[in-house]
């Protein structure tokens, strides 16, 4: 789940990582008012939404007189803010947040994420700070300092130095440094973070070190224990259908292509859209419908993709593992017969009962495309769109 840079910044504040006096506004006069209170003369105006690379887009201003601030959130609010992570349809600004200027004396890099090849949380720094991180991983991946955590005792003060060292820092900076490391490392395994980006961070004229800029997410699986947090959701930041699948316990994510795919497995489902592209086709969305495969799963499935405009065939493809394939064909030729399905549907079934599962389907009366194999089944729903 991810969360506005207003809301990553107040529950920084909970664990005393440094970052710049500010709040957020709804309207021109809230935004105003907030920045009559700010102790600095120059106020920052940042857009707020889901997404980077606002500046770019004309989403974070720098204000000096209240006359200004009024004039760039009546401009920003209400706008469709275009970055390169939103697509060309962009987003609609509906809050901003107002915060102090800063005397930025360098700007930094720091991040934590989990390094699933070492089952291990990593903390990142460079010196490249403001800069997108996959772009000097890429171009300059000696500028990333990394240090592995150990779970079992946590982030050390030692390793917070020596990235501290490794940027550069001196004197009380390097104490700046390293309290926010800590402090950081200890909001993120407090919440069940996922990601904790903060870029830059800044070293001001007095020495002292903040996040300029925040980005947490959170960890879906872990939510339940979390009920504060998912207050913090904001439905109109992410996509219609996924909001509506996760209302449905289905696990999915909309893509750019044209050929639906419902799979149970994400590791299945991975393996289908990289089947499709072989094949040449472009796969719509990820679909994972999960272990139990029923028929008001496979329903619900098949109206969340039938509701992409874009999508121009499907293709079913289900292990039958935990749950029999015939079980499953039953559950799709009554999910079929329920709801309207103006498109071909190529259907993959194989395990348990896969053959009783082709009879099914073939002898249904609907005009399902049966598929002996995965490869099978790319090829025929990538013909289906050449008709």
């Amino acid at each position: 789940m991810k969360i506005h840079e207003y809301q990553a910044k107040n529950l920084l504040r909970k664990y005393h990582v440094p970052v710049p006096e500010g709040g957020v506004a709804f309207s021109v006069d809230e935004a105003v008012s907030l920045a009559k209170n700010l102790s600095t003369p120059v106020t920052v105006v940042k857009a707020q939404i889901h997404a980077g690379g606002r500046g770019k887009g004309g989403g974070v201003k720098i204000a000096k007189t209240p006359d200004e601030v009024k004039e760039y959130a009546r401009q920003m609010l209400g706008m469709k803010l275009v970055t390169h992570q939103t697509g060309p349809e962009g987003r609609e600004v509906k809050k901003l947040l107002i915060e102090q200027g800063v005397e930025i004396d360098r700007e930094l890099y720091l991040g934590m994420v989990l390094d699933r090849s070492q089952s291990r949380l990593v903390m990142m720094a460079s010196t490249e700070g403001g800069v997108e991180i996959e772009k000097v991983a890429a171009e300059t991946p000696h500028k990333i300092l990394k240090e592995w955590i150990d779970p079992a005792v946590g982030l050390q003060p030692f390793q917070t130095r020596k990235l501290a060292f490794g940027l550069g820092l001196e004197g009380k900076q390097v104490a700046n440094a390293s309290k926010f490391m800590l402090s950081l490392y200890e909001a993120f395994v407090d919440n069940d973070c996922s990601l904790a980006e903060i870029n830059p961070l800044v070293v001001t004229k007095q020495g002292d070190v903040l996040a300029l800029d925040a980005k947490i997410n959170f960890d879906d699986s872990a939510l339940f224990r979390h009920g504060d947090l998912l207050e913090l959701r904001d439905l109109d930041e992410e996509d219609r259908l996924e909001v509506e699948a996760s209302k449905f316990n289905l696990n999915y994510i909309k893509l750019d292509g044209n050929v639906g795919c419902m799979v149970n497995g994400a590791g299945l489902a991975m393996a289908t859209m990289d089947i499709i592209k072989l094949a040449g086709g472009e796969p719509a969305n990820f679909l994972d419908v999960g272990g139990g495969a029923n028929v008001e799963t496979v329903r619900n499935g098949f109206r969340i993709i039938l509701a992409d405009k874009h999508v121009k065939a499907i293709l079913v493809n289900i292990f039958g593992g935990i749950v029999r394939c015939d079980r499953v064909a039953q559950g799709v030729i009554e999910a079929v017969k329920s709801i309207e399905v103006n498109v071909p549907i190529v259907v993959r079934l194989e395990g348990t009962n896969a053959k009783e599962a082709g009879v099914m389907l073939k002898e249904s009366g609907l005009d399902f495309l049966v598929a002996d194999s995965i490869q099978d089944a790319a090829k025929k729903v990538v013909s289906v769109l050449k008709t």
